[in-house]
């Protein structure tokens, strides 16, 4: 079949099999050397119509390639991870959008955050690793969690994320669920003015950033904001879901289907950051509200741990541990465990009824 035959009994466009040749997900069984035309045969079809349909779920192409590369059950079992993902993330657009459309509408939020009067139950743990310096900082209360990891050598990326912790440590307060976002938006400007202010009256460090997740509670709500390549986790339903994207340039070639999953930890640029709050420029960070349950467990963490421990070790210890303290700490030794390259730190949190939970956390830092 020539390519425009194929193209119309598959219902992909003539763009999109070329696309897909290039990525090695649709290739043809024979190209004319002297032409250039592109024959395809007739079984392959269905995986081209496999493709379409996945693409309609609007699955990235890296993905794509992992399931149609896979035996069949395998395949169903990639798919349905990749939707449970999807509906996790779905569930915290519709609470955003349902929390504003309230919001907007003028209800009074009060009475919600008197209903779920939650509290949480949290532990850090940070290790140097083999650096020479701690450039990690992290914040843990009663009301915020934050997790910063610097970037910059010399003292700049430990100067970068100690700034930033102390922008948002004055959020670990009542905080109405109303203003969460801004206040977390307006904290994050702050941190950002204060590492110009550091980098404009020392010029050693030019150049200097860090990375940055927190959490900020109110009542049942929490807001989350995520620049650069630490990340948040959460454990519902004994499901592990990581409720961050990483800023990176691997994670934006996976997610173009330029590089496979398995070539992430070998690619050169795995290291480059494409966003964090950096002291000579501006990026955006990403801004969630979410709606936490008694039960709920998050991870916050820098990238020394996921960059050195598989996803599935992480998740066995978040499924498996039950105390906060150990579980952070479990996992901080099996970064070292595995040669600890880099700078370590955990935060584990378990979000608990607060009038099951009758302890009052102090504030912990590192």
């Amino acid at each position: 079949m020539t390519s425009g035959e194929f193209a119309r009994a598959s219902r992909l466009s003539r763009k999109a099999l070329r696309l897909y040749d290039e990525l090695a997900l649709l290739s043809p069984v024979q190209v004319d050397p002297v032409t250039g035309y592109r024959l395809y045969a007739p079984a392959q079809l269905e995986q081209a119509r496999l493709v379409a349909w996945l693409r309609r779920l609007g699955m990235p192409l890296a993905r794509i390639r992992s399931v149609c590369t896979r035996p069949g059950p395998e395949a169903a079992a990639e798919l349905a991870a990749y939707w449970d993902q999807i509906e996790a993330e779905t569930s915290a657009r519709r609470e955003l959008a349902a929390f504003l459309i309230g919001y907007l509408s003028g209800r009074d939020t009060a009475m919600n955050e008197a209903q779920g009067a939650l509290t949480i139950r949290y532990a850090v743990h940070s290790e140097i690793g083999q650096r020479d310096d701690n450039e990690d900082s992290a914040y843990a209360g009663a009301r915020l969690l934050a997790v910063a990891d610097g970037m910059g050598g010399h003292n700049g990326g430990e100067v970068a994320s100690a700034a930033v912790i102390d922008a948002l440590r004055p959020l670990d307060t009542q905080v109405p669920a109303g203003e969460l976002l801004d206040a977390l938006d307006h904290a994050v400007r702050r941190a950002s003015s204060r590492l110009r202010d550091l980098a404009t009256s020392d010029p050693a460090l030019h150049g200097m950033g860090t990375t940055l997740t927190a959490l900020l509670w109110s009542g049942s709500q929490l807001g989350l904001v995520h620049i650069g390549d630490s990340r948040a986790y959460l454990v519902r339903n004994g499901e592990v879901f990581q409720i961050t994207q990483d800023h990176t340039m691997v994670q934006s070639l996976l997610d173009d289907g330029k590089i496979t999953a398995d070539e992430v930890s070998s690619h050169p640029q795995r290291f480059l950051l494409l966003r964090a709050l950096v002291a000579d420029r501006d990026y955006e960070p990403d801004l969630q509200l979410r709606e936490a349950q008694p039960g709920d467990r998050y991870l916050l963490c820098s990238d020394g741990l996921h960059e050195t421990v598989d996803a599935e070790s992480i998740g066995q210890v978040l499924r498996s541990v039950s105390d906060p303290d150990e579980a952070a700490a479990d996992l901080v030794a099996l970064a070292i465990a595995a040669g600890g390259p880099d700078n370590v730190t955990c935060i584990v949190a378990d979000v608990v009824a607060a009038e099951a939970y009758a302890g009052t956390p102090a504030a912990a830092s590192t």
